[in-house]
């Protein structure tokens, strides 16, 4: 008999981002008053410039768990909610 999880399609995305870990991280960005202000000033720069003020401000993970370093990260789409952060709010 087959294993009931080789039956269950795996996601290919989470919440319509690349996976939990990106959507996570973005929804934090842009729900936490603090993170969107500082995503705002440093975001424009990409994500990858944005982690060290993240894990100054804020600790290594966001506040449920996801490191912002986690390699699963997809940065292309996270400098792509970036750029339109900032350019939504003139920065």
């Amino acid at each position: 008999m087959q294993a009931l999880t080789s039956m269950i399609p795996e996601r290919e995305t989470y919440n319509g981002w690349a996976n939990y870990e990106t959507w996570n991280v973005s929804l934090w960005i842009q729900n936490d008053p603090g993170m969107y202000r500082l995503a705002r000033i440093k975001g424009h720069s990409g994500y990858d410039h944005l982690i060290p003020a993240l894990e100054v401000n804020f600790g290594q993970m966001t506040p449920d768990g996801v490191r912002w370093m986690d390699p699963t990260i997809d940065t292309d789409e996270m400098d792509e909610m970036l750029e339109g952060l900032c350019d939504m709010t003139g920065y």
